[in-house]
């Protein structure tokens, strides 16, 4: 299950507000490194891929792994140019969606919250079984013991 709205938000203000601080980078830049397909909430998602491209240092066509230009002026200019014109981050994004950017989440959120975003990043609900499973399993039979093949 991708990040709810909540620990999306304070995923995206870690990155814009502790990006200058050395033992942060690693770990926003492991972040954005990650696909965006776990960032559940779609306003969140155009912010996160924002800074995700926006980031992104300029590699060349080999086959290397990304590299990030997190620290800094220019992460610091990515972030206040989303904060002073949403519209760069995409049309439906309002100056509300971006106004917490550069605010630190609090000292609770650390390497563990980290590790726990993580987990919830790459969560995957378990898929519901079929009825016919389900009843299968209860009475104890196996469904596929059921069809009797013709000789």
């Amino acid at each position: 299950m991708p990040l709810d709205a909540d620990l999306g938000k304070i995923m995206l203000q870690l990155i814009t507000s502790r990006y200058d601080d050395r033992h942060w980078r690693k770990k926003i830049e492991k972040t954005l490194s990650l696909p965006q397909s776990g960032v559940g909430d779609p306003a969140q998602q155009q912010i996160f891929m924002y800074l995700k491209i926006g980031l992104k240092a300029y590699k060349s066509r080999r086959a290397d792994p990304d590299s990030w230009i997190v620290g800094g002026y220019a992460t610091k200019e990515i972030v206040e140019r989303a904060k002073f014109q949403p519209q760069l981050v995409g049309p439906d994004i309002t100056k509300d969606d971006v106004a917490f950017f550069g605010s630190d989440p609090g000292k609770e959120i650390d390497e563990a919250w980290w590790d726990e975003m993580l987990v919830s990043w790459f969560d995957v609900p378990e898929e519901e079984k079929p009825a016919e499973e389900e009843a299968a399993e209860s009475t104890g039979s196996d469904p596929s013991s059921t069809i009797k093949a013709k000789v």
